[in-house]
């Protein structure tokens, strides 16, 4: 892959461009261009910062910029850690003209962007993805938040970014684990509403894992397409950008009962794919011969296909606080077919009751 390709966020005013291609830390414009502040905060960690930090401050030169190096991991997205940037923004007097950008995965790039969300009411911000997990979902459509002890997510607001830089070249150092974390949510989409995308992924799977640049960069830009075309239909998950959820109430309660971090979140999105895929299967509306091949896939990708052990009590204690609860009533995202996922309260019980039966206890 050597050239760049921009897709569109279509939001009216609050628009916004996703730049995918290689080398893109290097083109300092589809920065500066879109963030006109003379204060830029960027916001990193530990782990990203040796790598690409000090580009990312070459390209802000001319403007007043400084940076926090947070510390690495799902437990440190948290109100305490956000405090320390909020900190460092006091004390270099960031304004409402100020501008935050996200350097890193998906942690970062949601913690940065809920302090931009709340800081003075509000600040300009841009994502710079170094994650595939991040390219392929979390830095577009605006979605921002913390962590609570008592479930994931659960402290937030939505506020768009000015931009999307995902650097193709960032991959390069992600950790295997990452990368095949990353992979879920790519699978995801070919679930939920591209079937033919999810057998081009079976067909590049190895591809996939062996880096390849061509199938990543298209792997990369067709999620992203999914993920703007959701986003422009369904800005605030009103209704169908719930369909993104699939597996997430299941996998968010893995990653509370675990303790953040222990289970990466694609790898518990994985497990609650399954399990929303089993319990579509026990409702009637999937195929067994579906359920398989959805297992098939995410195997292949290296990823775990069954949650750890956990009782069902708590299971069912942790899914009952997810934010797709609503009046009382949980929804889940289940599949009528590879491809065709639909966002529901009116589920069997009796469904929901026989898939944590089926998975609570398996071993880890």
């Amino acid at each position: 892959m050597t050239e760049t390709t921009t897709l569109q966020v279509d939001l009216g005013s609050r628009s916004y461009p996703i730049h995918i291609g290689p080398g893109l830390l290097d083109q300092p414009r589809l920065i500066t261009d879109h963030l006109p502040a003379r204060r830029v905060m960027v916001v990193t960690n530990e782990t990203v910062a040796p790598h690409y930090l000090d580009r990312v401050l070459a390209s802000l030169d001319g403007r007043e910029a400084h940076s926090v190096v947070l510390p690495d991991g799902e437990r440190f997205k948290s109100l305490e850690t956000a405090m320390r940037v909020y900190d460092a923004l006091i004390e270099h007097r960031f304004d409402r003209g100020s501008a935050i950008v996200a350097l890193g995965g998906g942690v970062i790039g949601d913690l940065a962007g809920f302090v931009a969300a709340t800081w003075q009411r509000g600040v300009r911000y841009l994502q710079v993805p170094t994650t595939l997990l991040a390219q392929v979902d979390s830095s577009v459509g605006g979605k921002t938040a913390v962590n609570h002890p008592g479930g994931k997510n659960m402290i937030g607001a939505f506020h768009q970014p000015r931009c999307v830089i995902a650097d193709m070249d960032t991959l390069d150092t992600l950790p295997d684990r990452e990368l095949r974390a990353g992979l879920a949510e790519v699978i995801k989409y070919g679930l939920i509403r591209d079937a033919d995308f999810l057998t081009w992924l079976e067909a590049n799977m190895p591809a996939l894992l062996g880096r390849d640049k061509a199938a990543l960069a298209e792997a990369v830009e067709r999620s992203c397409r999914h993920k703007a075309a959701v986003v422009a239909e369904d800005e605030l998950e009103a209704g169908q950008r719930a369909l993104l959820n699939l597996g997430h109430t299941f996998g968010h309660a893995i990653e509370t009962h675990t303790g953040y971090g222990a289970w990466l979140h694609g790898e518990a999105v994985a497990a609650g794919m399954v399990m929303a895929g089993w319990m579509s299967m026990r409702q009637g509306w999937l195929r067994e011969a579906d359920f398989h091949r959805l297992e098939a896939i995410l195997s292949a990708a290296g990823l775990p296909v069954a949650p750890p052990a956990m009782e069902s009590e708590r299971f069912r204690e942790l899914m009952a606080v997810d934010k797709k609860v609503q009046d009382g009533r949980l929804r889940l995202v289940l599949l009528r077919a590879l491809g065709d996922a639909v966002v529901t309260d009116a589920f069997d019980p009796v469904a929901l009751e026989a898939t944590l039966d089926h998975y609570c206890g398996s071993p880890e």
